[in-house]
């Protein structure tokens, strides 16, 4: 079994507030169905020291649900379980199709976002669905994420079923796509966009290196 981030207790260890608001801004683009999003997810808090989380659609950063092909779907999959095992972290794929068994978690996401507890429900949400291999769009698994994030039930359900969340995440998603990315996760920082999982380490580097600035090339 692999090792897992306690979110807290790593924003605990980073000293004074002062010297938080002073580093780079992190802002960190997943979609849950997407496993290198989990994977990057695992980490992106202890390579940042200022992380904002945004849930977008991954299909139209990947021009397509790479889910729905075999191809893809198999090369992805060996991709993910082999990065897994390098990182030493656990995943167990979720039942069903993971094309489509994530539409609510989404839009639950995307509510959270609005909470400013997007990191909250997404940690639990792809821990669920990563490390217990659940379905996230099943109302109880949604349940309990909300609850880790500090949701009340009945506001994240009716996010669930509200198509009203699914814009802000397309517009991110086109956005991140004419930015340059091809892949999730997605992070931007010191207007640079680095895209997919293996370049999180470049990313942090490009804080080191440059430590000055905090804008964006995609809008959130």
């Amino acid at each position: 079994m692999g090792d897992l981030v306690d979110l807290g207790r790593v924003r605990a260890r980073r000293g004074p507030v002062a010297r938080r608001r002073s580093a780079p801004t992190a802002y960190f683009y997943f979609d849950l169905a997407c496993p290198f999003s989990y994977l990057a997810a695992e980490r992106i808090e202890r390579l940042f020291a200022r992380v904002v989380w945004r849930p977008v659609l991954g299909p139209i950063v990947h021009q397509g649900d790479p889910w729905t092909d075999p191809l893809r779907a198999a090369a992805a999959r060996a991709a993910a379980e082999r990065r897994a095992a390098q990182l030493r972290v656990p995943l167990v794929w979720p039942e069903g199709d993971l094309g489509t068994a994530t539409t609510a978690a989404m839009r639950v996401a995307s509510f959270a976002t609005e909470r400013g507890r997007a990191a909250a429900f997404a940690q639990a949400a792809m821990r669920l669905a990563w490390c217990g291999g659940f379905e996230l769009d099943d109302p109880e698994v949604l349940a309990e994420a909300a609850a880790a994030a500090g949701l009340g039930l009945d506001d994240a359900l009716a996010a669930a079923g509200d198509v009203a969340h699914d814009g802000p995440m397309e517009l991110t998603a086109r956005r991140l796509l004419a930015a340059g990315a091809d892949r999730l996760p997605g992070v931007v920082v010191n207007r640079q966009l680095f895209a997919g999982e293996l370049r999180l380490p470049e990313a942090a580097a490009a804080v080191r290196t440059h430590p000055g600035g905090t804008a964006r090339v995609v809008p959130a």
